[in-house]
């Protein structure tokens, strides 16, 4: 009796935090910003196929679902995905309650809620919740055919592993340590040479065939980028950082609960107890490794996600050996952990929150800055004449300008990310590869270029480039977000040509103050700033966007024109240099004492105006 008491009261706890749960998800995901891979997927979702360069069809699909029933919003791409995540914690706790009683199924099923990965599941429109789902789908058909095979759980089997395939690349991590797990089992090995798994395999095995045949159609493009192009594949320590990131991210006491229900799970005499601790533990520790050659430029957290997913179930027997402080502390720092990562995604939704950490490296620039860009791109359009294109300079600004527009036919010049994420194949197949000027048929474009996509030392490259594509550029209009931290410019070609010597926006940089530095009611700035083709005119320093002193413009620094070398050999072409240093002397009078942003406003001799990106520092009091 006390059992069932104790299992009825963990299913309202499992309940009432579920529900609590999905309200604080929902409530984030009609907030939060579109991250550019949402909109890439919401673009895929527009060129409806079976199969892209990136992922396999169903994200795309799902996308395309959600906003054809409830339009074109934010809320509406991640509802499905938010539907799938909310039934991962239920399928983690009926399987978890099937085989080791009803209250270690729904506690399981909390840790399920309260694991910060598996937790904010749905809140992005992202191939991890379908994934994850597909992997206890999986799960629970393994578990059921090391007991007896019957026709269920073969088509369990058929549709985790279908819908896995048609998520992403990364399951194939899942299929081959299942596989493992189940070949190292004598159950396992009688349930694989049963006909119905075999059938369930070949299902499961033909839902890759859309991305196959795309692969084989498009010389292994995809293939190439998720197994070849994106990875170093070469030593390096990077991967210590696993353990501590997974650690952090999963929370200390239940990170180390987990690793020792793989341990003890490895060594338990039941089948279906190793089957789980030996799937959990082989993806993690498989990760782990490969995390040593992988790619680190790109997020990898969450891919152990479905080892640990695996372990779960396993969780309620070793907790239940814990002292009841620990238990408890365990279940805080999840949920605390779990809170904190939506608190960061409503931080992200705040701009004024956004721009207070435009000075820090975890500036959220993914996020940031797709509203107010499409907003001035509207306001741009207006003043230019009917039947102007809009063309991106690179796949993100397309899709999340495509979403916020409700065009998903935004031409993208060629740019080096959209072959870093995988992303060229697939906007050549849909004849949104813009050659530049070759092919706008002398009409008026807008180029819309996202500035700080490209690393500041390539900057200057980068704007050559754009030149040799569109010819000079015209005098742009620049858009800070967040001090700058997020950067765009907008040129208009009114579709009659430009020739000449390339013509670019300014550069700039303030060699002093310093960004952070403190600095009295009166004190020095100095830098260089130059804009080739044409030169600068004059330079005023502002602070919080207002003028504070006209600088002193035309120092030599030759040394700046040394710097700035081209890929053709050649060098910053600034008629001015090496005259391109400046000076000022800002004296505060009525600023308070803290945290100010310090910029420039560059005059260009063709007319433009831009405001450069801001840097913060520290104003003392009188």
């Amino acid at each position: 009796m006390r059992d069932k008491d104790e299992a009825s009261a963990m299913r309202k706890v499992f309940w009432a935090l579920w529900t609590l749960v999905l309200l604080l998800k929902l409530a984030v995901a009609a907030k939060l910003p579109l991250f550019v891979d949402e909109a890439f997927y919401w673009q895929e979702g527009r060129h409806p196929a079976a199969a892209y360069s990136d992922l396999p069809g169903l994200t795309a699909w799902l996308a395309r679902l959600g906003v054809e029933l409830g339009g074109n919003h934010t809320l509406a791409l991640r509802a499905p995905f938010l539907l799938i995540a909310a039934l991962v914690p239920w399928l983690l706790a009926r399987i978890a309650a099937r085989e080791f009683g009803e209250r270690s199924g729904w506690l399981a099923g909390c840790y399920g809620l309260l694991l910060p990965l598996s937790g904010t599941l749905g809140v992005l429109a992202l191939p991890d919740a379908m994934m994850a789902l597909a992997t206890l789908l999986c799960l629970d058909a393994g578990a059921r055919l090391l007991r007896e095979v019957d026709a269920r759980s073969a088509v369990e089997l058929a549709a985790g592993l279908a819908l896995g395939a048609l998520s992403h690349y990364r399951f194939i991590a899942v299929i081959g340590v299942g596989f493992v797990a189940l070949m190292l089992l004598p159950e396992g090995r009688r349930a694989l040479r049963d006909v119905r798994v075999i059938i369930a395999v070949a299902i499961g095995a033909s839902a890759w065939a859309p991305l196959v045949a795309w692969n084989m159609d498009n010389a292994d493009a995809g293939l190439r980028f998720q197994l070849v192009e994106r990875h170093p594949w070469s030593f390096h320590v990077d991967g210590l950082w696993f353990v501590a990131i997974q650690a952090l991210l999963v929370t200390p006491l239940l990170f180390a609960a987990l690793a020792l229900a793989g341990w003890r799970g490895a060594r338990d005499p039941s089948p279906v107890t190793r089957y789980l601790a030996l799937l959990g533990s082989l993806v993690v520790l498989g990760f782990f490794v490969l995390g040593f050659f992988a790619d680190t430029e790109r997020v990898s957290f969450h891919w152990p996600l479905p080892g640990f997913l695996a372990l779960l179930p396993l969780l309620p027997m070793v907790l239940a050996r814990w002292p009841g402080w620990a238990r408890g502390l365990t279940a805080g720092l999840a949920g605390a952990t779990l809170l904190a990562m939506l608190g960061y995604y409503v931080a992200v939704s705040m701009p004024e929150l956004r721009a207070r950490s435009a000075g820090e490296k975890w500036y959220p620039s993914n996020f940031a800055g797709w509203d107010e860009l499409a907003r001035k791109v509207r306001a741009r359009q207006q003043t230019m004449p009917a039947g102007t294109r809009i063309v991106a300079d690179n796949f993100k600004v397309g899709a999340e300008l495509g979403f916020a527009l409700d065009d998903p036919r935004i031409a993208v010049l060629d740019h080096p990310i959209n072959h870093k994420h995988g992303r060229a194949p697939q906007l050549r197949l849909w004849g949104l590869h813009s050659a530049g000027r070759a092919d706008w048929d002398g009409k008026p474009v807008l180029l819309v270029v996202g500035v700080t996509e490209v690393e500041y030392k390539n900057l200057l490259q980068r704007y050559h480039d754009l030149c040799a594509m569109v010819g000079p550029l015209p005098p742009p209009q620049t858009i800070n977000i967040d001090h700058g931290r997020q950067r765009f410019a907008l040129f208009a070609f009114d579709g009659k040509p430009r020739e000449g010597a390339c013509t670019t926006p300014a550069m700039a940089w303030v060699d002093t103050p310093a960004a952070g530095s403190k600095v009295g009611r009166e004190f020095q700035v100095g830098g260089w700033a130059f804009k080739d083709g044409v030169g600068l005119q004059r330079v005023e320093v502002m602070l919080d966007g207002r003028v504070v002193a006209q600088a002193e413009y035309g120092g030599e620094l030759p040394g700046v024109r040394e710097y700035w070398k081209l890929a053709d050999g050649g060098r910053s072409s600034d008629p001015q240099h090496p005259k391109v240093g400046f000076t000022a002397k800002v004296a505060l009078d009525a600023e308070p004492a803290g945290r100010h942003w310090l910029g420039l406003r560059l005059h260009g001799r063709d007319g433009s105006v831009e405001d450069w990106a801001e840097q913060p520092i520290e104003v003392g009091r009188r």
